[in-house]
């Protein structure tokens, strides 16, 4: 049923920008245990990014099942079990001593981030809000996520000057279900036509996989997801190692950062902050402009901005340069490819279809995280898996050229 509803803030906006911080604020900051964990296990750097690429893998997997879930039985059930499944995933991992107990404890871990995550939150907010308002909804949720982002990292790099690891997983299980609070206001009335209502998930989901705009939005997502996970993941320890010695005079340290260590978390809660608004003002291109095209930029530009920081003498100074620009393209694909997903292929099953599509961005996730790790081990450098990241963007600034953005029953019409 369509909602008479107009405004653009609401409850259901705001709750859901609540549990995307929270969640993302944890899942931002895994990189940070990189190190402590090696450290204490003597481990190599492909264990723990193991561990970390398989949590994205479970994420991925778990986002199109968790959408269903909640399309099937309910948003705040959907949402419940997937703090839940966080919490405990959060919690056994603190008396992990292997890296095969990481391993699969951190699929617990990815099904709890998919269960709060963009896919049902996403789907949430969209089928609430008007169309005029719907992208730049989007982009306010998406952008939740990265004020999580923002203070998530300090946070818990914070709690590790003070605790072990182990003490720091068991605080952060506890903070995860702080986004039990918003369940409440998960309610509402929905902005869905009665021809939607009437389509059953089988018959839009198989129609979607035979489109080739659904396959070109699927690989496009795979750069998105393997940019994003191999520099939260690595960038902090990258960072520690490139960046030995900050210089007493330097405008880093004028920034409050005296460590290279302290530079890795600022640098990851840096990204955020310039994400904020470069995830709103996609939402807000996003009603006004071709959401594809605006895709595609987005991703060259972020092709642009990789290949010119690995090409350059990295300082402390470009670092900060780096995560500020990068930054503001971060999660700005999210709303654009979610709302393209709903302008084509309607709001009934858009946590379902975008959770397909998200899968792709977790298999790149996967890939950038474990390709860090082990490429590392190797080669004793990142350079590799940086130029593999500016390759997959490109692919994908030039694979959303070619979708077909008209609504599909528009496109029916048009064929008969």
């Amino acid at each position: 049923m369509v909602s008479k509803n107009s405004s653009l803030f609401s409850p259901i906006l705001i709750a859901g920008c609540f549990v995307l911080l929270i969640g993302f604020a944890i899942r931002a900051s895994f990189g940070l245990f990189q190190i402590p964990i090696a450290t204490e296990f003597n481990w190599l750097r492909a264990d723990f990014s193991m561990a970390i690429a398989i949590q994205n893998l479970a994420w991925g997997v778990g986002q199109p099942i968790f959408a269903a879930i909640g399309e099937k039985f309910g948003d705040r059930k959907a949402i419940f079990l997937g703090a839940l499944c966080y919490a405990v995933g959060m919690l056994v991992s603190s008396y992990a001593v292997t890296p095969g107990q990481h391993y699969w404890l951190e699929i617990l871990v990815g099904f709890g981030i998919a269960g709060t995550g963009f896919g049902v939150i996403l789907a949430v907010v969209g089928r609430a809000t008007p169309e005029k308002h719907r992208s730049l909804a989007l982009g306010i949720a998406t952008a939740a996520g990265s004020a999580g982002q923002v203070v998530g990292p300090p946070f818990t790099q914070m709690l590790l000057n003070q605790w072990p690891w182990q003490t720091v997983f068991v605080i952060l299980a506890g903070v995860v279900l702080l986004t039990l609070l918003a369940l409440p206001f998960i309610k509402g009335e929905e902005q869905i036509s009665s021809h939607e209502m009437q389509e059953s998930m089988t018959k839009v989901v198989k129609q979607a996989l035979q489109d080739r705009s659904y396959i070109f939005i699927f690989i496009g997502f795979f750069s998105c997801g393997y940019q994003l996970a191999f520099v939260t993941a690595h960038f902090p320890a990258f960072i520690t190692e490139v960046c030995s010695v900050i210089e007493p005079d330097s405008i880093v340290r004028s920034l409050g950062v005296s460590s290279s260590t302290s530079l890795g978390a600022f640098a990851i809660a840096l990204i955020g902050m310039a994400n904020i608004g470069g995830t709103i003002l996609a939402g807000w291109l996003g009603s006004r402009y071709s959401r594809k095209y605006l895709l595609a930029v987005i991703y060259a530009l972020r092709t642009l901005v990789a290949s010119v920081f690995i090409l350059t003498p990295i300082t402390p100074e470009t670092v900060v340069i780096f995560s500020i620009l990068m930054g503001g393209l971060w999660l700005a694909t999210v709303p654009l490819t979610s709302g393209l997903v709903a302008q084509i292929y309607g709001l009934r099953y858009m946590g379902t279809l975008y959770g397909l599509v998200f899968f792709s961005h977790q298999l790149g996730s996967f890939m950038g995280v474990w390709l860090g790790g082990t490429m590392y081990d190797i080669y004793g450098s990142y350079n590799l898996v940086w130029w593999v990241g500016v390759g997959v963007g490109a692919l994908s600034a030039l694979i959303h050229l070619p979708v077909d953005e008209r609504p599909w029953a528009e496109r029916k019409l048009a064929a008969a």
